[in-house]
């Protein structure tokens, strides 16, 4: 696949993913499908819903995961709240125009674009908050947020994408 060619479905699949509501329970459920598909992969994870005031509505650390991991969610959390898109389209999108994240006003030490931070779009409200996996390839994480969000909404048919 092409940059363009990802960032296509990289965006149709955030149109595609959108929530009708968010609710605390939403994320509890949600959180367990994510670690469901990790573990189905034979994948451990990190995992954490967060709302966009900070709240962390749910959390799950694998026997593997470091403060690291939580390092890396810190900094997937503020690039989705501030940018309104996936990390990993960030990413494909700052690969196609070969800029850095400082170029776009980011600082590294807060900011990230490696896949593995998706926004909770609800429709007709807007971002409201991150789901963030991280521990694996940030292709890997950001697959597995697609996953389980696809399987979450009963979405048979969303479009993926394969490594760059």
């Amino acid at each position: 696949m092409t940059v363009e060619e990802v960032i296509t479905v990289l965006a149709m699949q955030e149109e595609i993913l959108q929530f009708n509501h968010f609710t605390n329970e939403d994320a509890w459920e949600l959180g367990n499908l994510l670690v469901a598909e990790a573990k189905k992969r034979g994948l451990d994870t990190a995992v954490e819903i967060r709302l966009n005031n900070g709240y962390t509505v749910f959390k799950y650390a694998g026997n593997g995961t470091t403060l690291n991991n939580e390092e890396w969610m810190n900094k997937m959390f503020a690039t989705v709240k501030r940018m309104e898109k996936s990390t990993m389209l960030l990413y494909s999108e700052l690969k196609r125009s070969e800029e850095a994240l400082a170029e776009i006003g980011l600082d590294e030490r807060e900011y990230s674009c490696l896949g593995g931070g998706f926004p909770i779009r609800v429709e007709e409200v807007g971002v409201i908050g991150v789901i963030m996996v991280s521990n694996q390839s940030h292709f890997i994480n950001h697959d597995i947020i697609v996953k389980a969000v696809s399987r979450y909404l009963h979405i048979d048919e969303v479009p993926r994408i394969r490594a760059l």
